[in-house]
């Protein structure tokens, strides 16, 4: 079975959300899954910061952001990391929670001016 090390560190949502500014904590280094590069070599270094693009798993026990890198220095520009490699660099904001909170009060509000009653 293939684990990584800080699987079971893994909340059940996701510590970080697309478009999060996020920094690199250690240098991340090509383990093979990247074509262009030799197994080893340097895909981005340490305190590169970068936003989130996409959220997905690796086996499906392994969860990975895709992270694009805009460094003018940046050696690959979209990487993927796991949550043990970087660090938010704004607070989190659950998008879900706060499109669920703009829905209700549109139809709210929708509802109200058309006179129907709502909930």
């Amino acid at each position: 079975m293939v684990v990584d090390e800080h699987f079971y560190e893994n909340e059940s949502k996701a510590k970080f959300f697309i478009g999060q500014k996020v920094r690199l904590l250690k240098d991340i280094k090509n383990d093979g899954t990247y074509p262009y590069l030799k197994i080893g070599k340097l895909m981005a270094k340490a305190g590169t910061v970068g936003y989130v693009r996409k959220i997905g798993e690796f086996l499906q026990v392994i969860r990975v952001y895709e992270v694009h890198f805009m460094d003018l220095d940046a050696i690959v520009e979209i990487v993927g990391c796991k949550e043990s490699e970087l660090e938010a660099l704004e607070p989190y904001r659950d998008l879900e929670k706060e499109d669920i909170k703009w829905l209700e009060n549109y139809y709210k509000n929708k509802n109200l001016k058309s006179g129907e009653k709502y909930g």
